[in-house]
């Protein structure tokens, strides 16, 4: 009697299309574990099937580019002789059913994705999105995902230097954790995965292996039910003390000239590792199960290649370097073992008490692994299937105060505070500045350079319009680095959508990346690395079906010089506040409208990306020179909201004595490729403007207790901060 069943298939997240390629690339029925392999090699998490085809639209290449997609990070020249090497990840599904173990392993894997490339891990970022804050499970939520990633962060000794948060309903039954590092090796001391050498040891280290995490690549390529609280054995259990551990003996040993090949075991654990390697490789690879160290009693082969327990690699090391690696792992106290060998049979083979439990062709399971070009509604289809609301007539701000008293205090801008401070941002002593700005900025010890990393996204541009809101997710990020004073380089993403069997679902995804490869194109911001999650809807009760289109950017860009960074609090009293950019009154989807009038409304604001390389070049030459005091890049609430926070940050306030826009309204409006500039020689920064065609206009002069306007009522400070910094506190401690 047949062992698999349609019914266990199906168990496995296959389609019975995809079983019968699997019998084909067999030539025989599998076996339970051989059909274990494939469904989590051929998993939406493992295999990108059903995105792959748009990936390789996107733009990944640039001069200073060493390694683009398809590593474990991507790697960019930074000078000197050293690279950054960073990477964004998503761990959504287990952040929504065990919050505080799905974020902290959210954050290992992402730490071992950078430092199993030879880099050591210099700053964590992360993008959260969460659902209502009334919501009645989020306050647990949220409490979770930020104790799991300052916890998991806090303790293997890396900062977690910024991020950025945002609440919709869309959210409210698949919440999102998008992780970040970056880390800096030596150009000549960068490592890979590719296993070479026939007869050369695979060699196992770290953590033992137990049962936690298994199917958890399957389980984040499928959709929630009603079912995910039965979900949470899926979830990996994380050790930081064992990672930190893991990093120092994994560099130690990098620095002698004993590894071949080195993985991480990510997603699918020892499967996806094993058969990355080989496959990499063009080789074959035999395993004996029995030589796996493992922490559970009876572990079968299925068990053993399907788990993800947290803080283990796998390495293939150059003939006779064994004893002196288990030495060095033996120090550290981790488990070292050799659990097989490269071989040249192209087959993956398992071994486990004298029997041969799977063998396994490699082409097929990496290289051939389904490819589907999904159906998708053209952009126009798709605007008329989300019918986002018309604009309409706008609608006029009659008390700017009190206007910018309520967007100061919402959930989207209200102050983050309670969030960083429970991350370590300042161990390592290199973070020069930390969370609230527009980019952190992390000096690359030892040298005066130094690295600027920012995360956005604004997924509600997204929805009403993929393509602008996949042009603006890249402009932002090239805008925050700019807004510091950094040269930006290059981009990692974690695309974050539904379910992409429905054409609607493809659209967003078609179009935004669409709209990212142009605006990385325009703006010389190739992509390196990223990561895609779908399937992130909710049939759970209380739950809002399909998230937002959510594909988060990380930004990462260079600072030759890290004492020139400027930060976006006021510095000094009579300082000339200018708006750098052209305010057209775009405020369709703004804040301003969901959260004085309730509407998700009108178009995104349109972005010319011509504009954005110009202005931030004009920027990034006033920081440069010293002619900016402070920069703030203008988005969420727009011009006057910048300013408000730029007061917060200086303690000092603002006078606004001029208003150049045609109504009052524009003051909220989100036009983009605009920032807000502080200077204390406004004729130099205004003709400078000027010879460069750059829209350059003064809006006021910093000082005071309060945020003035000629003739009209101001806002005091005091009263500001308590509305900024009250929405978190109230939510998480009310």
């Amino acid at each position: 009697m047949s062992e698999i069943t349609l019914q266990i298939v199906a168990e496995h997240g296959l389609s019975e299309e995809e079983y019968e390629r699997v019998l084909h690339a067999m030539g025989r029925e599998p076996n339970l574990t051989e059909l274990g392999i494939f469904s989590v090699m051929w998993s939406e998490h493992c295999s990108y099937k059903s995105s792959r085809i748009h990936l390789k639209k996107l733009p990944t290449e640039a001069p200073w580019v060493i390694c683009g997609p398809g590593e474990n990070a991507g790697v960019i020249d930074i000078g000197d002789g050293q690279a950054a090497i960073f990477k964004m990840e998503s761990h959504n599904h287990p952040s929504y059913i065990e919050p505080y173990q799905g974020a902290a392993t959210g954050v290992g894997g992402i730490l071992r994705d950078v430092f199993t490339m030879g880099a050591r891990p210099i700053a964590n970022m992360n993008a959260l999105r969460f659902g209502r804050p009334d919501h009645p499970k989020m306050k647990h939520l949220i409490s979770g995902v930020v104790r799991g990633i300052g916890g998991y962060g806090n303790c293997v000794g890396v900062p977690t230097v910024g991020g950025e948060v945002n609440f919709h309903p869309a959210y409210d039954g698949n919440i999102l954790v998008n992780a970040m590092t970056v880390g800096i090796a030596d150009t000549d001391k960068i490592f890979y995965s590719a296993a070479t050498g026939l007869g050369n040891s695979i060699v196992y280290v770290g953590s033992k292996t137990g049962r936690d995490g298994i199917h958890g690549a399957t389980m984040a390529s499928a959709d929630f039910g009603e079912d995910s609280e039965e979900k949470r054995p899926t979830v990996q259990v994380g050790d930081p003390f064992t990672e930190k551990l893991l990093i120092e003996a994994c560099l130690e040993l990098m620095a002698t000239d004993a590894i071949v090949a080195i993985q991480d075991m990510g997603a699918a654990g020892l499967t996806s590792s094993s058969v990355e390697m080989a496959s990499k490789g063009g080789c074959g690879i035999r395993l004996n199960m029995n030589a796996v160290p493992q922490r559970e009693e009876g572990m079968t082969p299925y068990e053993m290649m399907l788990s993800e327990s947290q803080e283990r690699m796998l390495m293939v090391l150059k003939p006779g370097r064994e004893a002196e690696a288990e030495a060095m792992f033996r120090k550290w106290e981790l488990d070292f073992a050799v659990i097989g060998e490269v071989t040249d049979t192209g087959h993956m083979v398992l071994e486990w008490n004298g029997d041969v439990v799977a063998d396994i062709p490699l082409a097929p399971l990496a290289d051939d692994a389904p490819l589907y070009d999904r159906p998708a509604l053209s952009l126009e289809e798709y605007k008329a299937w989300a019918q986002v609301k018309p604009l309409g007539d706008i609608p006029e701000s009659t008390d700017i105060a009190a206007d910018l008293l309520k967007l100061i205090a919402s959930p989207d801008i209200a102050s983050r505070r309670w969030i960083w401070e429970q991350y370590d941002n300042k161990v390592g002593g290199d973070t020069m500045q930390p969370p609230g700005g527009d980019a952190a900025v992390v000096r690359i010890h030892g040298t005066d350079k130094a690295i600027a990393i920012t995360t956005d996204c604004t997924p509600r541009y997204v929805y009403a319009d993929p393509y602008e809101g996949g042009k603006q997710a890249i402009a932002e990020a090239y805008r925050n680095l700019s807004a510091v004073g950094a040269t930006p380089l290059a981009v990692t993403n974690c695309l974050n959508f539904a379910n992409p069997q429905r054409p609607e679902i493809m659209a967003q995804i078609v179009e935004s990346l669409r709209g990212m490869a142009d605006a990385c194109r325009a703006l010389d911001f190739p992509i390196v690395s990223g990561n895609v999650s779908l399937y992130n809807e909710s049939k759970a009760t209380g739950g809002g079906s399909a998230i937002l289109p959510t594909p988060a950017i990380g930004g990462v860009g260079l600072m030759q010089d890290w004492r020139k960074a400027v930060g976006i609090g006021f510095k000094e009293a009579g300082d000339a506040i200018l708006v750098v950019g052209a305010t057209g009154g775009d405020i369709g989807q703004s804040i301003w409208l969901k959260e004085l009038y309730g509407e998700e409304a009108g178009a995104p604001p349109s972005v010319d990306l011509y504009e954005e390389r110009e202005n931030a070049s004009f920027v990034q030459v006033l920081i440069e020179s010293g002619l900016a005091n402070a920069v703030h890049d203008v988005s969420d609430g727009g011009a006057i909201v910048a300013i408000a926070e730029m007061a917060l940050a200086g303690k000092v306030g603002a006078d606004l004595v001029s208003c150049p826009f045609d109504r009052l309204s524009d003051w909220f409006a989100e036009d983009q490729a605009r920032y807000i500039v502080t200077t204390d020689d406004i004729a130099n920064v205004l003709h400078s403007a000027h010879l460069a065609a750059i829209p350059c206009t003064l809006l006021g002069y910093v000082g005071g207790d309060a945020i003035t306007f000629t003739g009209m009522r101001g806002v005091p400070l005091a009263d500001l901060r308590a509305a900024h910094e009250g929405f978190f506190p109230a939510l998480m401690d009310g």
